[in-house]
Parts: C-alpha cells; sequence; structure tokens
C-alpha cells in the first residue's frame, strides 16, 4: 500500500512538472502580437508641414516607402543616433531600391527648428532626408495620429533654455501612405533594411 502511494506521488509530481514545463514553454515561445497590429491599424494617416520648399504631405510619397523619425535637431544624442541609422540604411540599399525610399525627420521644436535648420540638419546624415515642421496645432496632431510623445523641459542653468523628452521610433509607412510597422530605437540598419525591403 505504501509503495502505491508512493509511487502516485510521484507520477503526480513527474505530471505537475510537465504541465510546468509545457506552460513555461508556451509563455517563452514567440507568437504574433495581434494586439500590436490593431493598434497599428488605428494609428498613421496623411498630414501637411513645412519643409524648406513649402508644404509636405505624406500622401505626396504615394508609391514609396516612407520612413519618419519624429524629434528635434538640439537633442544629444538619440535623434543623432536615429538619422545615423537610417542613412546607414539607406546606403546599405542599392540605387533602385533608394529611389523607392523617402526619409523624414520631423522636429517637434518648431521654435528653433526653421525649414532652412532643418534642411541644413538633415541634409548632413543623408542628402535624401527631408526635415519639417510646422506650427505647434499641426506638430501635436501629427504626434498623435503616430502614437508618438513629446514634452518641453525646463533647463534653467542651461544656455539652450528648455530640452525636449521624446520617444525615438521610425515609424514605416507601405507605399499606399499606411503605417506599417514601427521600428524600436537602436535597431541596427541590417534589421532596418530587412523591413523596408519587406514593403517595396
Amino acid at each position: 500500500m505504501a509503495n502505491n502511494l508512493t509511487t502516485l506521488r510521484n507520477l503526480l509530481l513527474l505530471t505537475l512538472a510537465l504541465l510546468g514545463g509545457i506552460v513555461t514553454a508556451y509563455l517563452l515561445s514567440p507568437r504574433p502580437n495581434t494586439s500590436n497590429q490593431s493598434m497599428l491599424q488605428t494609428l498613421g494617416g496623411d498630414f501637411t508641414l513645412q519643409g524648406i520648399d513649402g508644404d509636405v504631405s505624406l500622401h505626396d510619397f504615394n508609391g514609396k516607402v516612407v520612413m519618419i523619425y519624429i524629434g528635434y535637431t538640439n537633442c544629444p544624442d538619440v535623434c543623432p543616433t536615429s538619422l545615423a541609422i537610417m542613412s546607414q540604411a539607406i546606403k546599405n540599399m542599392d540605387t533602385e531600391q533608394q529611389k523607392q525610399i523617402q526619409p523624414i525627420f520631423i522636429s517637434v521644436d518648431p521654435e528653433r527648428d526653421t525649414p532652412e535648420r532643418l534642411a541644413e540638419y538633415s541634409s548632413f546624415f543623408h542628402p535624401s532626408i527631408l526635415g519639417i515642421t510646422g506650427s505647434r496645432d499641426s506638430i501635436d496632431t501629427v504626434v498623435r495620429q503616430f502614437g508618438s510623445f513629446y514634452r518641453m523641459v525646463d533647463m534653467k542653468d542651461s544656455a539652450m533654455g528648455y530640452a525636449v523628452d521624446h520617444s525615438s521610433r521610425i515609424y514605416l509607412i507601405d507605399k499606399q501612405g499606411k503605417l506599417s510597422k514601427t521600428v524600436m530605437h537602436g535597431t541596427m540598419p541590417d534589421q532596418l533594411v530587412t523591413e523596408i525591403e519587406a514593403l517595396l
């Protein structure tokens, strides 16, 4: 009788261990993020801001894959890093692919980032990056459209006066003008190329 109870107990423990392993494997296994996909379907959309040559609308680039980054030119490290990654990704693609891509840098700091300054700053990273901005209301609308974020931070002891905290993502727009994917900060250029090529 005691042997039977011991065997039953061992069998129960083994079964629980196996079930625990199965649950753990399920939880750790990669699965499609359907909530993220659903969220993307509610974001994005057309907009019009201003560049050095006048109005720039997202629909101007229908038929191209558009990369959008939202930041500001006085950003000390996050924006330069992301723009450098975008630039390198473009350079890693062949000439025909580059013709099908439009990178855009949107500034949330129109008080300092004039279209002229944006053009100079953006071209430092790559000549095809288009720097644009607009009125505060227009910028806020675009930021909401893409689920982005920024806020002004006072810097009383700095000559800059203020900095801008902001989210850091690259937004990939497909050839039909719809938001297809957001790429996290720090993604390597080769991975960004892979994401872009999937939309070409």
